[in-house]
């Protein structure tokens, strides 16, 4: 798989027959290792070893309605009182980050509420902060840490 912009973690892999496996450590199940699922399991350990988000706080493939339609987050982190406190939309590395991706992970945000929004591709990094008296957002320069929400 390709070098993300992340520290270079100890994702547990495997081979099974023709096809790669990814341990993940949230849904403790493997999953098959796509450029996107890739992408995802460093967000995770990224998360959980450098934002000191708990496990337990994390969620993945959550399911929600928007509009009548079903949807799934990528991931969603909650805060200690179990209040969705981060939206994660991760894209496999060739996939560009465009407003149309971040528009669409903030309309979708209107069911979640979430007050951060991150969008990434493993290679560019986006992270804004939810005004939602003002319904407005802001790109940050960083993700915050868990204390932080």
């Amino acid at each position: 798989m390709q070098s993300l912009n992340f520290p270079p973690y100890p994702l547990q892999i495997k081979k099974d027959a023709d096809k790669e496996l990814v341990f993940d450590p949230i849904r403790k199940m493997w999953v098959a290792l796509q450029p996107e699922e890739w992408v995802r399991q460093h967000v995770l350990v990224f998360l959980m070893a450098d934002r000191g988000v708990p496990t337990g706080l994390i969620a993945v493939e959550k399911g929600f309605t928007y509009q009548g339609k079903p949807y799934r987050a990528d991931i969603i982190v909650h805060d200690r009182e179990g209040k969705p406190a981060m939206m994660i939309e991760c894209k496999a590395p060739e996939i560009s980050i465009s407003q149309a991706a971040f528009d669409q992970v903030a309309t979708y945000n209107q069911v979640i509420r979430a007050r951060y929004l991150y969008v990434t591709n493993g290679l560019l990094h986006f992270c804004s902060k939810i005004d939602w008296s003002r319904q407005t957002y802001e790109f940050i320069s960083s993700v915050p840490g868990f204390d932080d929400f």
